[in-house]
């Protein structure tokens, strides 16, 4: 009789028959993964905090002799010596990640919600237009973005920013497939039956059930408008985002790399925070989503 292989337990749990050299190598070789997609950022941190005198050593050192702080001071003291204060950039920044997030979030879970809980005539061939719609690279559109946000006025103003971004078909995918696989239908037909209205039941029901994919919107959202740079659309001063001063200034050439590596580090900062605090639903989002990014 076939000697039948004991296979390992971890916590009361059968696991795959994998030898413990396995999965040694596999942990050292995902170990070795994460800190080459680290390297970038941690050469990000700590560029903001070297001495002009230590970014231009070739090649570059991984650690900081003399920390300083003057790159934050200088890139502050060449903001405040523009026109426009640089509260005001900052504003314009924070406003329009916010704004067109909360707008993303609402536009994309209404439309969700409609293909994937409601019948309504055409439902089938609006979904293949949102599919295709992934497929078009954003620039391809440029010109009738730039017809249609003329002719509607919104020319140098906020909602030049924040229309556009509230178009993103990904997201609307991304929350149909999430509310496919986690609402079922006989959870709201029972509220109906309760004699819930449709606007309660979506608000009261579908969204806190679909926590986890609004929070992975909120990380693609505002990441992409919070890095909001130069647009064809806003020509005033007092319009513009923290991301496109910052590239009018620090375009004096090398002199500014300091100041450069400063800023960087601010604008990485914010998004950096938002995802740790979201990062367990956005992988929960892609796992019942099939969506891999």
């Amino acid at each position: 009789m076939a000697r039948q292989k004991k296979l390992r337990t971890i916590n009361h749990r059968v696991v795959l028959n994998r030898s413990a050299g396995g999965d040694f190598a596999i942990t050292f070789m995902l170990l070795l993964l994460g800190l080459l997609i680290a390297l970038p950022m941690y050469l990000q941190i700590i560029n903001a905090f070297k001495p002009l005198s230590e970014l231009f050593i070739y090649p570059p050192r991984f650690y900081v002799t003399s920390p300083t702080m003057d790159n934050f001071k200088n890139l502050f003291s060449l903001m405040s010596s523009t026109w426009v204060p640089l509260t005001r950039y900052i504003f314009n920044t924070v406003f329009i990640s916010i704004v067109g997030t909360f707008g993303t979030i609402m536009l994309s879970a209404i439309a969700a919600y409609s293909l994937s809980k409601m019948n309504f005539p055409g439902k089938v061939a609006f979904f293949k237009l949102v599919i295709y719609a992934l497929m078009i690279p954003a620039a391809v559109g440029g010109i009738v973005t730039f017809i249609l946000i003329s002719r509607l006025g919104m020319m140098d103003t906020y909602w030049a920013y924040i229309v556009p971004a509230w178009g993103a078909t990904q997201n609307v995918f991304l929350m149909k497939q999430f509310m496919e696989s986690n609402i079922t239908d006989a959870v709201l037909e029972s509220a109906r039956l309760d004699g819930a209205s449709e606007l309660r039941i979506f608000w009261q029901i579908a969204m806190p059930m679909v926590k986890p994919a609004w929070l992975t919107i909120i990380v693609f959202s505002f990441n992409g408008l919070w890095k909001t740079s130069t647009s064809i659309y806003i020509q005033s001063e007092q319009l513009k985002t923290f991301p496109a001063s910052v590239t009018q200034i620090l375009s004096a050439g090398i002199a500014r790399t300091g100041e450069q590596a400063a800023s960087a580090f601010i604008l990485m900062f914010v998004p950096i925070i938002v995802f740790i605090i979201t990062q367990s639903n956005i992988i929960e989002t892609m796992g019942s989503s099939g969506m891999k990014d």
